[in-house]
């Protein structure tokens, strides 16, 4: 039996207009940037005013919010997905770059330089969160490769970044080698850096992946 739909037309029309705004922000920030993004030039587009755009996003930050949300939303549940019966991190490594590529706008929204004067909310935080912690996971699950460093001793005193998760220091040192290195080579990717070296990226990326355990 199909299920029955029990939002009303005017609850169904402002999810309408809320989604189309937003695929108008995403098309201001694939051609200006984020900082450039304008609710009054939105409603224009719309061929709404500006007091009635913002019945459904009280702010620029309101929108912005709303996008990161979705975001990182879409990166957890692609991490969620790719963690399959176990933790795995060569599979999410893989998730994270189809997802960069799928949509380099929306990546550099939550990876890229930070929007001017705009501070996410803690729920916004929480969903970053969950993506480290399901890396955190995978990393914990490999085997201990060699010697602790001094880097190792100080992240055991300095792990709140974690989130309470209990790897040991070496995972998380491995996690954040594998953030900082995977994102590293996705951003010069992603931002055309590449493109006259004439070599293939998804290589350099497997390279540097296949590197990870050994560090």
């Amino acid at each position: 039996m199909a299920e029955t739909d029990t939002t009303s037309p005017r609850e169904r029309y402002r999810t309408q207009v809320r989604t189309e705004i937003k695929e108008r922000a995403w098309e201001q920030i694939a051609t200006a940037g984020a900082s450039a993004l304008s609710l009054n030039a939105i409603a224009k587009q719309m061929g709404m005013s500006g007091p009635a755009l913002y019945r459904y996003f009280a702010s620029r930050d309101e929108l912005i919010t709303e996008l990161i949300r979705d975001a990182y939303r879409s990166l957890a549940d692609t991490f969620r997905a790719a963690s399959g019966p176990g933790p795995d991190h060569t599979a999410l490594a893989h998730a994270l770059r189809e997802w960069a590529l799928d949509d380099p706008q929306r990546y550099f929204l939550i990876y890229g330089t930070p929007v001017p004067g705009y501070h996410a909310p803690d729920d916004v935080t929480a969903i970053a969160s969950e993506i480290m912690t399901t890396l955190l996971d995978a990393c914990a699950a490999l085997p201990a490769d060699g010697p602790a460093t001094p880097f190792d001793a100080h992240l055991e005193g300095h792990r709140q970044w974690a989130g309470g998760h209990p790897a040991p220091p070496a995972a998380l040192r491995r996690a954040l080698t594998f953030w900082t290195r995977l994102h590293g080579v996705l951003s010069l990717e992603l931002a055309g850096h590449f493109t006259g070296m004439r070599f293939d990226p998804a290589l350099l990326f497997t390279a540097e992946l296949d590197d990870l355990p050994a560090r």
